[in-house]
């Protein structure tokens, strides 16, 4: 009988060798990679490796998440000074330009005679101003809804407000009693449309430097967790190595250590003025000088009452209730409070103190002016009323109080805008190369990590 030999089969059989082959074998690969990954780990060595691989992944997402942070807040208040600040300057000077023309063209309808030049130039360079102003306005609207529509509103009925005065000079000058009438109701349109509408401008601009101003001085939460849960991280690493090798210092983890105190302590006193300076910028700044534009605006728009009252000639009692209204916003009951008021009362001590203080006292002799002229004109003395409202040569005369009351306030904004403008650029200077600082630190932790680890690792071979 013939035998045939047969070749023996491996262990557990020809067909699990088949079954770990192929495809099958191919798709186990990641599995046999991490049981072998976390056989390493439960070593002395690879724990070692894993504590430095994640202190070093940890020191670079805190460098990057810091250098993000810190350089985002110090382009925001660059913005606030190249930008929100200066469109938050062209809104108002929409708004006081208008007003300004409005009052101007009322004031030089009373003038006898032929309308006086300066008062013409004014006019025109309000209606100038208020146009380029309107542009730089309109420039940042695209993204607002609300403001384009107020944008569109002042661009449409700008020029139909200029036609109807310019109608209402030209009856006056042919001395026809229909340009009262015309000037009545481009004043109308102005009070009704133009200037809510640019208030509304104002508002919308003003408002979005106020959120950028809170965007800088906001608290940067993920930043700070991510740096004090690095330092946490170093110094539970240190403790466990103590423990290990009973080494009290590791070079590396120490000067990684260093690095990231380091940060923590650049960071929290750069932070901090910071947020002082654009808190300071605000509130002695920003702030003031919203409060000094409405004092002006309101104070303009009463101007014009003053002189509407007059153009109207007994017809005008609409005109002055508006202005006594007007009156007490500017000034209060007592002529002590108001806007006025609450402007002194943010000044006080400060290098805008002296023109908020003659503003509130030529808003007193101004006032006093108006009584005296409301009582000519009710006594039936028209032209000497007219010329206390108009005559700029008298000191007493209402014109020359709104016009230094004007100047005092205008004086006192110029004072804010700096002051903002002051306060803001120490607070960029504040974060000078602190993101740079936040990556190269970042950057030493992360090699000072490496080092420490690798040390230790050199003693398990």
């Amino acid at each position: 009988m013939t035998s045939t030999a047969t070749r023996p089969e491996a262990p557990g059989g020809g067909r699990a060798l088949q079954a770990r082959s192929g495809l099958a074998g191919l798709l186990d690969l990641p599995a046999q990679a991490v049981r072998g990954v976390l056989r390493f780990a439960r070593t002395t060595p690879g724990r070692l490796s894993v504590i430095a691989v994640g202190l070093v992944l940890l020191s670079l997402l805190t460098g990057v998440i810091g250098v993000i942070a810190t350089q985002d807040r110090k382009d925001t208040i660059n913005d606030l000074i190249d930008h929100r600040e200066p469109l938050a300057a062209a809104a108002q000077q929409v708004y006081r330009s208008l007003s300004d023309a409005d009052a101007t063209a009322a004031n030089a309808f009373l003038s006898v005679g032929a309308e006086p030049p300066e008062l013409r130039e004014r006019y025109e360079f309000d209606i100038a101003q208020a146009g380029a102003a309107l542009a730089k306005a309109a420039s940042d609207s695209a993204g607002v809804a609300d403001a384009a529509q107020k944008v569109g509103v002042l661009s449409q009925q700008l020029p139909v407000y200029a036609g109807l005065v310019e109608t209402a000079r030209a009856n006056n000058r042919l001395g026809y009693p229909a340009g009262a009438s015309y000037l009545r109701e481009a004043s109308e349109l102005m009070r009704a449309r133009i200037l809510p509408a640019a208030q509304d401008v104002y508002r919308i601009d003003t408002d979005r430097l106020a959120a950028e101003q809170d965007d800088a001085t906001g608290f940067p939460w993920l930043t700070t967790l991510l740096v004090l849960g690095l330092l946490a991280a170093l110094v539970a690493t240190q403790i466990y190595l103590t423990r290990r090798t009973n080494r009290l210092l590791n070079v590396g983890l120490v000067v990684a250590t260093g690095a990231v105190v380091l940060m923590v302590l650049w960071g929290a006193v750069a932070l901090v003025v910071q947020g002082i300076l654009v808190g300071s910028g605000k509130d002695d700044g920003s702030h003031q000088v919203d409060v000094l534009v409405r004092a002006r605006i309101t104070a303009l728009q009463a101007r014009a009452d003053e002189t509407l009252t007059l153009v109207a000639r007994g017809d005008g009692a609409a005109y002055e209730k508006d202005f006594a209204g007007l009156a007490v916003q500017l000034a209060g009951e007592d002529r002590k409070g108001g806007l006025l008021g609450e402007a002194k009362g943010l000044v006080a001590g400060q290098a805008g103190a002296r023109h908020v203080e003659a503003a509130v006292a030529d808003a007193d002799a101004w006032l006093r002016a108006h009584a005296e002229v409301r009582k000519r004109d009710d006594s039936g003395d028209y032209d000497d009323a007219v010329k206390l409202a108009i005559d700029m040569k008298s000191p007493d005369s209402a014109a020359a109080a709104f016009a230094r009351l004007d100047k005092n306030l205008v004086e006192a904004i110029d004072v804010g805008r700096q002051g903002f403008l002051d306060e803001t650029r120490g607070a960029d200077r504040a974060l000078t190369l602190l993101p740079a600082g936040v990556a190269v630190l970042a950057v030493v932790a992360a090699a000072g990590a490496t080092m420490g680890i690798r040390e230790r690792l050199r003693e398990y071979r």
